[in-house]
């Protein structure tokens, strides 16, 4: 497969954007394992979410 003169530069930014986006991905689990920790201390105090009515 050509490229062109521009290779370097199509496989730079394909890179770039999976780069970026693993680290989306990352960041999210990252939260959300935090928020899940946060929301177990609330219901270890006694908080109840109103979802449980």
């Amino acid at each position: 497969m050509d490229l062109g003169p521009h290779a370097g530069f199509i496989v730079a930014a394909y890179a770039a954007a999976a780069i970026i986006v693993s680290a989306l991905v990352f960041w999210v689990v990252i939260d959300y394992r935090g928020l899940e920790r946060s929301i177990a201390k609330l219901e270890a105090r006694g908080a109840k979410r109103r979802s449980d009515r």
